[in-house]
């Protein structure tokens, strides 16, 4: 009782005479230290150093791009805190805390290690926000036990994040496939899940993601002056020779190039290349423009040269393979991941569009809409960027004709579309019509596919192109 008093009263000469007469006085003043300690406590706060924790894929280091908070700011959990870019995918960190920032250990371009602070944050320890396991952040060793969820007698990973996600929209993890590293659970899937159960035909990404494309939709009809734009001009600008030497560190995706393309050269590629007439096809798109900016979607060639690959993969499994390090087991990918390369301010990034083999051909449309707008702003995430299975790099739309396209490991092979041309071709009649001409040229992996496998590829390729009305009777 006499304790009990000493918490709720501000003094001890508060404190009745009959229950100060059972202890002595030390004894007194040392229980009331101890719970004005205590008090004072809560009322300053607790300081957490936030780590940044294991993003996944081996990344050790990242680079702070941007930082959404300053020292002082309240921070709620799941609010941003900053955007890290690592050399696969830009990344935003969250919160994992209600409080107030107190300190931010890197500045922008500073390299960040995974397992070391981020930021520091001070807690209402009153509130009961942050238990003292969650004080106390675990090394980037045991991250993947925090992100085990025991569900039906197996494990499933997925941040804490992601649980609540799932909670807060009544999903059972174990109903949703997942896509990131060792099939963790990520965002995108729930979202992904959410939408099939709705019924929505958007991807998961907010309405904003979306826009960019209808405005450039809106500005079709401006197509030949946008031709015109590509030929290219000296740089008006007077150039500065400094007169010295720069040397610059290799980050973000120029490191994640020099250690995909080491690896590639390590493949003995084999090259083939052929035209494609794409006269019928570029009438046919012509006819389901406008049906698709109905819907706020802009139609490129794009996602029909991925849906022929894919139903060209369907007969030629081999080239949706991987091959160990070892080179004793061959991997038949089930779902077709295809990549796409895209020339952005960051340098060259391959998002990939997943499970083609079910998607049609506007799906295909939207999702590399995303994609570009997500991609133009670098904004990218890791599931966006891993993955792939098979890759179409539209070099044409730079400009030339072939290319020599190098293999993206783990990947067996790879395309290169050049630009279409109008050329002069000759019919079955022998007269002479102008063609809408594109070159391809395909690199595969030699040590699995032989020369006749691309080729009859590559044909079957063709023939959906040169045909599109072909395609019909192989959609699924």
């Amino acid at each position: 009782v006499c304790i009990h008093r000493v918490r709720s009263c501000s003094s001890i000469r508060f404190i009745k005479s009959k229950y100060v007469c059972v202890f002595d006085k030390s004894a007194l003043k040392f229980s009331h230290q101890q719970r004005l300690f205590r008090t004072s406590a809560v009322s300053c706060g607790q300081i957490v150093q936030f780590k940044l924790s294991d993003i996944g894929e081996g990344i050790t280091e990242v680079t702070v791009k941007e930082w959404y908070i300053k020292e002082g700011d309240s921070v709620s959990q799941f609010d941003s805190i900053c955007e890290v870019q690592s050399d696969k995918a830009s990344v935003t960190i969250t919160s994992r805390y209600d409080g107030i920032i107190r300190k931010l250990h890197y500045s922008i371009d500073d390299i960040a290690f995974v397992g070391k602070p981020l930021v520091d944050i001070e807690i209402d320890a009153s509130k009961g926000v942050a238990s003292e396991e969650d004080v106390v952040e675990t090394p980037p060793m045991s991250h993947e036990e925090h992100t085990h969820q025991e569900i039906k007698g197996h494990k499933t990973l997925a941040t804490p994040a992601v649980r609540r996600l799932a909670m807060e929209n009544n999903i059972k993890l174990s109903e949703v496939v997942g896509t990131g590293k060792d099939n963790r659970i990520l965002k995108e899937d729930i979202l992904n899940y959410l939408a099939k159960q709705t019924g929505a035909i958007l991807p998961p990404s907010p309405k904003g993601e979306i826009v960019p494309p209808q405005r450039k939709a809106e500005a079709v009809p401006a197509a030949p002056k946008d031709k015109a734009r590509k030929i290219p001009v000296p740089v008006s600008r007077p150039i500065a020779f400094a007169g010295k030497d720069k040397t610059e560190p290799v980050t973000g995706f120029q490191k994640a190039m020099v250690k995909t393309m080491s690896a590639a050269l390590k493949i003995p590629h084999f090259g083939y290349s052929d035209e494609i007439d794409l006269t019928q096809l570029v009438q046919l798109r012509e006819e389901l423009k406008p049906l698709a900016e109905i819907r706020g979607v802009r139609l490129s060639f794009m996602p029909f040269f991925i849906k022929a690959a894919s139903l060209g993969l369907l007969q030629y499994p081999i080239l949706n393979a991987s091959l160990d390090e070892n080179c004793q087991n061959v991997t038949y990918k089930a779902s077709h991941n295809i990549g796409v390369a895209m020339d952005t301010e960051q340098g060259l990034i391959v998002p990939n569009v997943k499970n083609v083999q079910v998607c049609s051909v506007f799906d295909i449309a939207v999702e590399l809409n995303r994609l570009q707008s997500l991609g133009s702003a670098g904004q990218l995430g890791t599931s966006d960027l891993t993955g792939g299975t098979f890759t179409l790099s539209n070099i044409g739309t730079i400009g030339g004709t072939y290319a020599k396209p190098v293999i993206l490991p783990p990947e067996v092979a790879i395309g290169a579309l050049g630009k279409i041309q109008v050329l002069p071709r000759f019919n079955s009649k022998g007269e002479v019509f102008k063609a809408q001409i594109m070159n391809v040229s395909w690199s595969a992996d030699h040590r699995i596919i032989d020369g006749a496998t691309m080729a009859r590829f590559s044909n079957l390729w063709k023939s959906y192109l040169e045909n599109p009305a072909s395609m019909l009777l192989d959609l699924k």
